[in-house]
C-alpha cells in the first residue's frame, strides 16, 4: 500500500497552514505580535502540524489544559521546505539510516525532527495512514518566528462550535467549518529521509 507517509495539509502557492495549541497567555501575545513572542519559549522544542485532526485529537477539541487555544499559522512554503530539508526522523529506519549509529548521530545533530502518527477521524477514530509533526528546535526557531509566519488566526470559536455541533450528531455541519486539507507535494532526498510517499 503507497500514501501511508504523505502530508496532508491546506495550502496555497506560496503559504501552508499549521497548526498548534497553546494557552490562553501565549495565544494571546501571539495573535496581538501577530508571530510569537513571550511568554512563548524560545529555548525549547515546538511542534507544529498541518494536520488539524491530528491537532483536534491531541489537544481533545481545545479542551485540554494549556492547550484550549487552537492556532492557524501560516507560514511560508519556503520555510516549510527548509524545515522538512534539514528533518531527522525521531526513531531509526533501517532503509533512511542503515543503522542506528548513524541516526542517532544525524538525530542529535539535527535542528528539526520529525514524527509520524496515527491519524485520526473527526471522532477520534484511527485511520490507516500516518499524520506528521515537525518540531523546530531552538537553533531554527528564531527564524521561523521573525521569518516565515505569514499570519495567525484563533481557531478557538470554530472549534468549540464544531464540538458542539459534533456532539449533537451533526456531523456534517461541524466538517463544513473546518478547512479541507490535501496532499502537499514532496520529492527528492527529504521525501526518501523523511519516508513521504511510502
Amino acid at each position: 500500500m503507497t500514501g501511508l507517509y504523505e502530508i496532508r495539509a491546506d495550502y496555497s502557492r506560496d503559504t501552508i497552514v499549521v497548526y498548534q495549541a497553546y494557552n490562553d497567555a501565549i495565544a494571546d501575545a501571539a495573535l496581538k505580535a501577530q508571530t510569537f513572542v513571550h511568554p512563548f519559549s524560545f529555548n525549547r522544542m515546538t511542534w507544529i502540524k498541518p494536520s488539524l485532526r491530528w491537532l483536534m485529537h491531541r489537544s481533545n477539541w481545545g479542551q485540554k489544559k494549556g492547550q484550549n487555544r487552537t492556532l492557524r499559522v501560516r507560514i511560508t512554503r519556503q520555510g516549510w521546505d527548509e524545515a522538512l530539508k534539514r528533518g531527522v526522523l525521531t526513531s531509526p529506519d533501517g532503509p533512511v539510516f542503515g543503522n542506528t549509529h548513524r541516526w542517532r548521530q544525524d538525530f542529535k545533530e539535527a535542528a528539526v525532527h520529525v514524527q509520524w502518527d496515527t491519524e485520526r477521524s473527526f471522532k477520534g477514530a484511527a485511520l490507516d495512514h500516518y499524520s506528521i509533526q515537525v518540531g523546530l528546535s531552538r537553533h531554527i526557531i528564531q527564524r521561523f518566528a521573525t521569518q516565515w509566519i505569514v499570519s495567525i488566526e484563533d481557531l478557538s470559536p470554530f472549534i468549540t462550535k464544531a464540538r458542539t455541533l459534533m456532539r449533537a450528531g451533526k456531523t456534517k455541519q461541524a466538517l463544513r467549518l473546518l478547512p479541507s486539507e490535501r496532499v502537499y507535494p514532496v520529492e527528492g532526498e527529504p521525501a526518501r529521509r523523511l519516508m513521504i510517499g511510502v
